[in-house]
């Protein structure tokens, strides 16, 4: 019975190992009942998802003298187990020959995916939830607060064209297909964790399968929507020294009646068009070298830039890896993706929100393209001003002379 328990108590450590490398205790362990191996209170640790310094197995992969004879106790099956050796291959220091693909084809065992799984299944689930969620619950008490916020001025019964249908097309192309990217990301990360729970997992294997489709196939339309709106909007998008006053009354969202002056887009709209611009293209990037690891490795080349300027080693990071593998560059784009996705579903709640329910007459400007001219001249009324200059412009050079 004892020998049944250390067997499983050392499969156990054997499968909960790693989940948290790379973090040092506080003090070193007596090992000494254990001849430097792993103690019940390393096993205990892994088990609780607390850090464990694994330098005790790490360190102990090179001594080929040491190594067991090939042919021994198990005669033609082979040669006694050899700890060394599997400890060098786990980790990476083992003197593999490969015919191609460099070092990182000598790469037999990925060490690293549980730590990518700790990671996905624990800060990035967790504070991901919470960024979302702490979103809704904060424009949530924005509109028990402050409620809509309305037309203040008469309406004129007058409407003015604020977007056209090129316009509504890429905007709508650009927020539909984040819609479904953001929902299948979600269901993606979650449904282990949410989703298989409450269907089961032969429900949840064809959904799985169709939004793994949609998802890679719905990016191409993002990209195309980041770029439609990009060339359409940026002109309109520079800071100047307008976005000052909109800063100084805070848009005249926290009281009524505030209205700073604007041209098409205001300050808020501009935060809104760059971070969709920033996060847009960086999650693109990284969406593509998922898509095409092997051609299109993302943070090998970023931690060599990275070296270079020093930043790393001056903030106690050492010096980055610049040597890959693939599966690497997938797990550091699969993380890098989804917090960048996370942050960007946050600004479009916020976005959402004020294009619906939390301003009048906000919505019409992507829904018919028409909007209210009072509701133009509260909001943007410099752009107003610029619309009926040009449509002089045009009439007084379209007018035929008096004879």
């Amino acid at each position: 019975m004892k020998r049944t328990a250390l067997a499983i108590v050392f499969l156990l450590a054997f499968l909960t190992q790693g989940l948290a490398p790379g973090f040092a205790q506080d003090t070193a362990p007596d090992r000494s009942a254990t001849g430097g191996a792993q103690t019940l209170e390393d096993i205990l640790k892994r088990q609780r998802g607390e850090p464990v310094d694994d330098s005790f197995r790490s360190d102990k992969t090179g001594d080929p003298n040491s190594a067991a004879a090939m042919s021994s106790q198990l005669g033609t099956l082979g040669g006694v187990s050899d700890p060394e050796l599997w400890r060098a291959l786990r980790y990476g220091t083992a003197d593999v020959k490969v015919s191609a693909g460099g070092p990182q084809a000598r790469v037999l065992i990925q060490d690293g995916g549980m730590s990518w799984l700790a990671f996905r299944e624990g800060p990035l689930a967790t504070y991901g939830a919470l960024l979302l969620g702490g979103t809704i619950v904060l424009l949530a008490l924005f509109f028990l607060i402050r409620g809509r916020i309305r037309i203040d001025g008469e309406k004129t019964g007058l409407t003015i064209t604020r977007f056209k249908a090129i316009e509504r097309f890429g905007h709508w192309l650009l927020g539909g297909s984040f819609v479904l990217l953001a929902l299948t990301g979600l269901l993606t990360l979650f449904g282990r964790m949410a989703i298989i729970p409450l269907v089961g997992h032969d429900a949840f294997a064809p959904l799985a399968h169709f939004s793994k489709w949609i998802h890679n196939n719905v990016s191409w339309a993002f990209m195309l929507g980041l770029i439609m709106v990009f060339v359409m909007w940026v002109a309109h998008n520079i800071p100047n020294k307008l976005d000052l006053k909109w800063i100084a009354v805070g848009g005249g969202l926290f009281k009524k009646g505030v209205h700073p002056p604007a041209k098409k887009f205001n300050f808020g709209q501009k935060l809104v068009f760059w971070g969709v611009i920033v996060l847009g293209v960086s999650v693109s990037v990284s969406g593509l070298s998922l898509l095409f690891p092997f051609d299109m490795p993302l943070f090998a080349a970023t931690f060599e830039k990275l070296n270079a300027t020093g930043l790393p080693q001056l903030f106690g990071y050492g010096t980055l890896p610049t040597q890959l593998a693939p599966q690497e560059e997938m797990q550091l784009a699969q993380l890098w993706h989804a917090i960048v996705a996370f942050v960007m579903m946050a600004l479009i709640l916020a976005h959402i929100y004020i294009g619906s329910i939390g301003m009048e007459g906000a919505f019409d400007a992507m829904g018919s393209g028409e909007v209210e001219l009072q509701w133009a001249k509260e909001h943007h009324g410099l752009w107003v001003e610029e619309v009926r200059e040009e449509e002089r412009r045009k009439h007084t050079e379209h007018a035929v002379p008096a004879e």
